[in-house]
């Protein structure tokens, strides 16, 4: 099997931090989305979407979608457990994948992709003011985590899991996406400094 990936993109990013975390060592194929690699026929004729991370494997099939990927690698390589054990670990790690997906990381994402001159060819037209609007959601989001994280070292719970990968990914694109931390979170800028310690996030 193999993954067509996009360097340190962030989707791309999550799923290569749950393998490292996993241990799990796969070829990678990384196509450049800066030269729109990921828009061109043969890779349209695997993921119609044009987006990366894609699975492929030995068979052909096709898994695209950062979390359908890791869903797939959590099922063949179950410890150590990133996505839950028990129903209610899985619902709750999913119900904080889900949270901080849309609430953190997608205004991150947008952000970026409408104030970043460096993104402009990703779009087919960057609105500067829905990026600026997305600025003060993502900070909000953030000050919401740090209350989280003052009772709790994880942001599912007490252990490490893909809630972290997709918040650790979200965090570490704040600057590209012109967005500061305040310096009062202190248990978020606490959680972002152990996680950024970790070997798998590791640039």
């Amino acid at each position: 099997m193999k993954i067509y990936s996009g360097g340190r993109a962030p989707n791309p990013r999550r799923v290569s931090i749950f393998l490292a975390e996993k241990g799990i060592e796969i070829d990678v194929i990384d196509l450049d989305i800066n030269k729109l690699e990921q828009r061109e026929h043969d890779f349209v004729a695997k993921n119609p979407m044009r987006t990366v991370p894609v699975l492929e494997l030995d068979d052909g099939t096709i898994i695209a979608e950062s979390v359908a990927i890791c869903r797939y690698f959590e099922e063949i390589h179950p410890e150590p457990a990133l996505m839950g054990t028990t129903a209610v670990e899985k619902a709750i790690i999913e119900m904080w994948q889900r949270r901080i997906e849309l609430k953190f990381m997608m205004p991150v994402a947008f952000s970026f992709r409408h104030l970043h001159p460096g993104a402009k060819h990703l779009e087919a037209v960057q609105l500067a003011e829905w990026g600026r609007l997305n600025q003060p959601a993502a900070a909000r989001m953030m000050e919401f985590l740090d209350g989280e994280l003052a009772g709790r070292e994880f942001m599912a719970g007490d252990s490490f899991s893909i809630a972290d990968i997709t918040a650790i990914v979200a965090y570490q694109f704040l600057k590209p996406a012109r967005i500061e931390v305040d310096r009062r979170l202190v248990h978020l800028r606490r959680w972002a400094d152990a996680m950024l310690e970790r070997p798998s996030v590791q640039w």
